[in-house]
């Protein structure tokens, strides 16, 4: 059966802001498509990647990686960013994943599991996942990669950038030969100093703006659309949603659109959402409900059935965000399984 909402996903887009982001950094990018590529669907993300030269993937989880596995097969290496719980050796093992080791713990679950390629993550300053740079351990056979994580990397001014640049490039000399992987998305855009060995790019990859805004050189890769359920003059005084959320000032025609939070339309675009309608940008109206939202479609040529797009090329994901006072990763990441991903070249 077809479905009222959709998500398509242009992969041509995600290549060109794959190569966008390779000639900017000038050097390989290796992408993050964790959480099904930021909801997009890692199969077929990191499948159009690889055909595009990407060789080295980062998941979150170790069930991820194993999944992307039988997709990518063995010609792929994979990272799972959570590195090695004490359980976890044999799963890892056993889909040929490389976990990146953050803290003493974890390196000896994995020496104790038989060891094999690896990586490690220092702490540079987020205090998130990590060894501090004192406590690192020395260099060992099977490290393949050293990487840390930028805090502030979408505020380019922040001087936290520079200071975890100079004690990640400090730490990395006691690991002569391996990879040095150290920007983010928005690590890309600081400049080459700070794209090291290889970049690890993620919401640029699916269209966010590396400093939480639209940016020129990142292509829309996600639209979410949806179709119009039904179409009504509401007269001035009459209401429109739950609790009264809008109360017409004058008469508005009103589009009732198959899009709601259980799709991933997040509540949080009350009162100040907007979609992609007839070509012009309308206000959403009222709030949003679980499977549907409103539109002030006033003065347009909308009928039942037509298409509105809530975010995407026309309504930049960045600029939804914000609207809903949220970022583009938490946007993209809510959108539900009921809205299938629709895939184009």
């Amino acid at each position: 059966m077809p479905s009222p909402a959709v998500l398509s996903v242009d992969l041509s887009a995600l290549a060109r802001n794959f190569h966008t982001l390779q000639a900017l950094t000038g050097a390989p990018v290796h992408p993050v498509v964790k959480a099904d590529s930021y909801g997009l669907g890692a199969n077929a993300c990191a499948t159009r990647l690889m055909a595009e030269g990407a060789r080295t993937f980062f998941v979150a989880r170790a069930a991820e990686g194993a999944a992307l596995r039988t997709t990518l097969g063995s010609e792929a290496v994979i990272y799972v960013l959570d590195g090695c719980h004490d359980d976890a050796a044999a799963q890892l093992k056993a889909a040929d994943l490389r976990p990146v080791l953050n803290q003493p713990r974890q390196l000896r679950a994995w020496r104790e599991a038989g060891g094999g390629a690896c990586g490690l993550q220092i702490d540079t300053g987020m205090n998130r996942l990590g060894f501090r740079p004192e406590d690192a351990p020395e260099a060992f056979d099977d490290l393949t990669l050293v990487m840390s994580h930028l805090a502030c990397a979408d505020e380019p001014g922040q001087p936290m950038n520079r200071r975890q640049r100079d004690a990640f490039a400090a730490a990395a000399e006691r690991y002569p030969g391996v990879i040095r992987s150290f920007a983010n998305s928005g690590g890309c855009f600081l400049g080459r100093d700070y794209a090291f060995d290889a970049v690890r790019p993620g919401i640029c990859l699916y269209g966010g703006g590396p400093e939480g805004r639209p940016d020129a050189r990142i292509a829309a890769v996600a639209t979410l659309s949806a179709e119009v359920l039904q179409v009504r003059d509401v007269p001035a005084g009459e209401s429109i949603g739950y609790s009264r959320g809008f109360v017409a000032e004058g008469p508005v025609r009103v589009a009732t659109v198959a899009a709601g939070y259980a799709d991933g339309l997040l509540r949080a675009y009350s009162p100040r959402g907007a979609a992609w309608a007839a070509g012009e940008t309308r206000p959403l109206l009222g709030r949003v409900s679980m499977d549907v939202c409103a539109i002030d479609v006033t003065g347009l040529d909308v009928a039942v059935g037509d298409s509105v797009e809530l975010f995407g090329a026309n309504r930049l994901l960045d600029d939804a965000a914000a609207a809903a006072g949220t970022i583009s990763y938490e946007l993209l990441t809510s959108i539900t399984a009921r809205a299938p991903r629709r895939y184009v070249d």
